[in-house]
């Protein structure tokens, strides 16, 4: 038993050794660029392009064996990977890489602060328009339907007033955004 410094003995908290549990690291979301062999090129979101994460996972890249030589450009996002090309070194560098936290996504190149700020409020509305209507509906039907209605109301109230042009405008968008807010993404991440 283990005193505390006064005359009655108590239990005092022991430290257990416990296994440490690592945490997974933060994902970096990143796209292939270019991969020919020997050399692999990758460009990082702009959100993860701080020099202390690029020199982080560069230089834990540079640790690998494989690996012969890392070059990172903060700016444009880039991080060019030259390994030994030999039978399985690409496969080590995709496991490190994946070791690290790298998720490979799309990663569109104008993407800013701003840009990701408004997507991800139209996502969050979008993800409340379908918890409210039970998953009927969301803002990929709503806002041509909302369109189409436009151009159908400006028909009836005015005509077809082919010059001035507003209802038919209207109903391109309408379909239009129907079509590209539909449509089916063929491109598929290497890594699957």
């Amino acid at each position: 038993m283990l005193t505390n410094g006064y005359n009655t003995y108590n239990k005092m908290p022991q430290i257990i050794d416990k296994p440490t549990f690592k945490t997974s690291p933060q994902s970096i979301s990143t796209k292939f660029v270019s991969s020919t062999p020997g050399r692999l090129r990758l460009r990082v979101a702009h959100s993860h392009r701080q020099p202390e994460k690029m020199q982080r996972i560069a230089n834990a890249l540079s640790a690998n064996s494989h690996i012969t030589q890392v070059k990172t450009n903060v700016h444009h996002g880039s991080i060019v990977i030259n390994h030994d090309g030999k039978d399985g070194s690409l496969e080590n560098v995709l496991a490190t890489l994946k070791d690290l936290g790298i998720i490979f996504a799309d990663v569109s190149e104008g993407n800013t602060e701003a840009a990701a700020g408004v997507s991800s409020a139209i996502v969050d509305l979008n993800q409340r328009v379908k918890q409210v209507t039970h998953g009927a509906f969301d803002l990929r039907i709503l806002f041509p339907l909302g369109l189409a209605s436009l151009s159908v109301r400006q028909l009836f109230k005015k005509g077809l007033q082919l010059e001035m042009i507003p209802w038919y405008v209207l109903a391109w968008y309408a379909f239009d955004s129907f079509i590209k807010l539909h449509g089916t993404n063929q491109k598929q991440s290497p890594n699957e």
